[in-house]
């Protein structure tokens, strides 16, 4: 995790502790990023911050405040389909 950026004010056991996964990983942006909404065109978001929890992301896009969670896929594509204000309350969504 000490490879990609993590988000300020947050450390990698801090991440580990809340979202309750031993193994999460901060992993490299430069990776195709889509907002899959339910209904409606997808959205390429650019992302700023993603952590990895295994087959789960969260992605942090530039310019924006909001977490998104989403689904990691053996391409390292990422399609989010929620999103939280707040980056603890989305780790505990995990």
């Amino acid at each position: 995790m000490a490879d990609a950026q993590l988000p300020p004010g947050w450390t990698r056991q801090q991440i580990r502790d809340v979202s309750g996964d031993r193994e999460a990983v901060a992993l490299d942006p430069n990776r195709a990023v889509k907002w899959v909404a339910w209904a409606g065109p997808h959205e390429a978001l650019n992302p700023e911050i993603i952590l990895g929890f295994h087959s789960l992301c969260l992605v942090k896009p530039v310019h924006d405040d909001d977490w998104y969670m989403g689904s990691l896929y053996e391409d390292g594509s990422i399609h989010c389909w929620s999103a939280y204000d707040d980056l603890y309350e989305a780790l505990r969504g995990l």
